[in-house]
């Protein structure tokens, strides 16, 4: 099972010095969507220059102008970008065939879909390399997390990540699903130990 760490504050020094710390314990580096804004593709950059072995995922969440994005995001390093669910699908098609030549993958974040069954079932048609799952956080929704989660995974063969304020206290319950991958940000970046915290998750994470 993969570990993505997600660095989403705006202090992109900040950011790649805790890097530094917790690179033996994530497979994948997340420039998140606040470094993204407040630095451009700069901090993609700025992440792929100091670690240019690690993997790469930009959360630029696209959801228009798609050939042209990805190909900026690719020029600048990243071997990951996200494409929303819940733009056009000739948006999303646009994302993944300039991926296709620039040696980038796609994944399609879940988070806006209308319906996440079916956004899972045309992913792979439109050329998608990964789902994004977010667990629900709003208790008033009236299907759970493992409801979602089930739509999801029977509708696609696609490899899935799980983006869900992940925590000591809820990390087992995500794990028992077995996705792919899992995204983790706060609970290490935010950490008083962010390499002890990364280890703890990834050594966790590592049993699945």
């Amino acid at each position: 099972m993969k570990v993505q760490i997600s660095f989403d504050k705006p202090d992109l020094e900040k950011a790649l010095s805790i890097a530094t710390q917790v690179a033996p314990y994530a497979d994948i580096f997340e420039v998140g969507t606040l470094l993204i804004y407040q630095h451009g593709v700069k901090a993609v950059e700025a992440f792929k220059n100091a670690f240019p072995k690690k993997t790469i995922f930009a959360d630029c969440k696209i959801a228009d102008r798609g050939k042209e994005s990805v190909t900026l995001f690719a020029q600048a390093g990243a071997d990951w970008v996200t494409v929303m669910a819940g733009t056009g699908k000739e948006v999303i098609h646009a994302c993944c065939s300039a991926a296709d030549g620039l040696n980038v993958q796609v994944m399609l974040d879940l988070l806006d879909s209308s319906s996440v069954a079916q956004s899972a079932l045309e992913a792979k048609n439109l050329g998608i390399s990964a789902l994004l799952f977010h667990q629900a956080s709003d208790e008033q929704e009236s299907l759970t997390f493992f409801d979602k989660w089930d739509m999801v995974k029977e509708n696609s063969m696609l490899p899935i990540f799980i983006a869900a304020k992940i925590r000591r206290e809820t990390i087992e319950g995500v794990l028992n699903v077995q996705p792919h991958g899992i995204i983790i940000g706060r609970s290490i970046t935010e950490a008083q130990d962010p390499e002890q915290e990364a280890k703890y998750f990834y050594e966790l994470a590592s049993k699945y």
